[in-house]
């Protein structure tokens, strides 16, 4: 452990902040920050230093894991030991909460933000900037009527705020809302005025706790965004922040954990596996080609279903498209996967083989898939085609090529699971806004299934869905492979490549509601457009539809 006495401004560097919480693991034990101009310059295969300095002064280090590649893995029931480092999510639906130290957890969850005055830049935002400069700088202090026209007309012009006292702020915390401060801190960082950002970062830093309620807990990995967007280590945190396996008496990674407490994973595997299941029932040689392999625990049930089958089972070929960083999840290569499944495929007494794709699927060509004639197709893409870039990123266009080489494979049947939201092509300000939006309603389902203090829920939210929303806030062009899109965005590129929409059968709805009894109530599944969407209470989370 460093200890420092220098303390530094926290106006230019990056933190996760919180109360603290007893039996946190060390990097989430006290308040902290990390320290941008700490880092060291040597970011290759010698890791990232971090160094993290808490309220009382002290510093320690966090030291990266060496920078590979931006896509991973996933994980799933029957593999608690191996990890992911990837959330399944990545934006509408909250409610505004006051933010003092003992709020209250008995308030109302998902109410849209796109309601909000302060999203919209409507009346309510000017009444709330003038009620607070008025109460730092008096009456006297009144912001111009050029400025409330600019935010009528959704130019959101904030009014200076050089003269605001920071103590005085920091006084009115019981009375801030913090949703609406991050916000306004979003909409300074996007004017680049830097003195007003330093201002409301200071006040957030003692509004945001990893530990408290879900808007408290966002409102740190924000935060911890927006720094980075000013210091330009957007890419740096996203590489430190991937999930990895606990070790000692922490018998589950980050990722399972939030596969068993929430149902998004679930949602996917249990949709596509009805889907090919159907498509693939009559067929005597199937290839399935999963572009997010995992641990392979999706296709266990496909096993073991099609081993009774009536005249025998099936030949069965799965292709596992994968890369390093999953490997690094797993502790080893896509032989442990090859392996798992081989063996559950003899105890079940069905023909198998495994093929590995060790490469990100934006790398993947015909000839890597091994596509031999006569077999039966199924294509999966779980939570993974967001991630390959496309026009607004690279002429390649993987995005769009990727869907393309696969319809020249002639499937029986494709299933696309994606987050329900728009963060590809936003500019930041827009991206801010949703992604506040989606990830509140997100971490409240996560609340309302585990303790506040729960020492791997908040590990799971640092290493699983924090790096993330720090990517998505932090990041642009190249850096940035958090780009979602709403399913009718989706349903344009594959019918661009040629694809029709594959009509969902009754049997997977009703597969996905037995699913949801497992759940808090406040999920529920919508069948719409020919697919299905997950909700949680008033926003829309992932949808699950299939192509041929």
């Amino acid at each position: 452990m460093q200890t420092s006495h220098n303390r530094q401004n926290s106006a230019g560097i990056h933190g996760l902040y919180h109360q603290p919480v007893q039996d946190i693991d060390p990097y989430c034990s006290s308040n902290f920050q990390i320290m941008e101009n700490n880092v060291s310059p040597d970011i290759g295969s010698q890791g990232t230093n971090f160094s993290i300095q808490g309220y009382d002064g002290q510093y320690f280090t966090l030291d990266s894991a060496p920078a590979v590649s931006s896509f991973g893995s996933y994980d799933s029931p029957s593999a608690v030991s191996v990890a992911s480092n990837r959330s399944p999510f990545s934006t509408q639906g909250s409610h505004s909460y006051v933010s003092d130290a003992q709020h209250s957890s008995d308030y109302l969850y998902g109410s849209p933000i796109s309601g909000s005055s302060v999203a919209n830049g409507g009346p309510q935002m000017w009444d709330k900037l003038r009620e607070l400069e008025n109460s730092l700088l008096g009456p006297e202090s009144d912001i111009s009527d050029s400025c409330n026209c600019c935010l009528n007309s959704g130019s959101h012009q904030f009014p200076s705020t050089g003269q605001w006292n920071v103590n005085q702020m920091i006084e009115m915390i019981p009375k801030l809302d913090l949703k609406d401060m991050l916000i306004f801190c979003a909409q300074a960082v996007a004017e680049a005025d830097m003195p007003r950002t330093a201002a409301l970062m200071e006040v957030l830093e003692r509004m945001v706790s990893v530990s408290g309620d879900p808007i408290q807990r966002l409102g740190a990995y924000l935060l911890e965004g927006l720094r980075a967007r000013l210091e330009s280590s957007g890419s740096i945190i996203y590489r430190k922040l991937k999930c990895k396996e606990p070790t000692g008496s922490e018998l589950m990674s980050y990722m399972s954990i939030l596969y068993q407490i929430c149902p998004y994973w679930k949602f996917a595997y249990e949709s596509a596996n009805v889907v090919i299941g159907e498509a693939i029932k009559y067929e005597s040689r199937i290839h399935i080609i999963d572009f997010q392999i995992a641990q392979g625990s999706q296709w266990i049930p496909i096993i073991q279903g099609l081993a009774g089958r009536t005249g025998g089972p099936p030949l069965i070929r799965i292709t596992g498209v994968d890369d390093s960083q999953s490997a690094h999840a797993r502790g080893g290569g896509l032989d442990i996967v090859g392996k798992r499944l081989e063996k559950v495929a003899e105890l079940c007494g069905v023909p198998f083989e495994f093929h590995a794709a060790a490469m990100c699927g934006s790398q993947v060509e015909r000839e890597d898939l091994r596509v031999r004639p006569g077999e039966a197709i199924a294509v999966n893409f779980p939570f993974v085609l967001h991630h390959m870039p496309d026009e607004s990123v690279s002429t390649d266009n993987h995005r769009d090529r990727l869907l393309r080489l696969v319809k020249s494979l002639s499937p029986k049947v494709v299933t696309l699971v994606e987050q329900e939201s728009k963060t590809n092509t936003s500019p930041f300000y827009t991206r801010f806004i949703e992604t506040l939006d989606y990830y509140t309603a997100m971490f409240e389902s996560i609340d309302v299934a585990c303790r506040r203090d729960d020492k791997q829920r908040i590990s799971a939210e640092q290493h699983c869905v924090a790096r993330d929303i720090v990517n998505m806030i932090a990041c642009e062009e190249t850096e940035r492979v958090e780009r979602h899109e709403l399913l009718g965005k989706w349903r344009s590129r594959f019918r661009m490549a040629g694809f029709q929409q594959f009509p969902l059968s009754s049997a997977v709805t009703d597969a996905v509601r037995n699913l949801l009894r497992e759940y808090n109530e406040n999920y529920r599944i919508e069948e719409k457009d020919g697919a299905l969407y997950l909700w949680w209470r008033n926003r829309a989370m992932a949808t699950s539809s299939a192509w041929w």
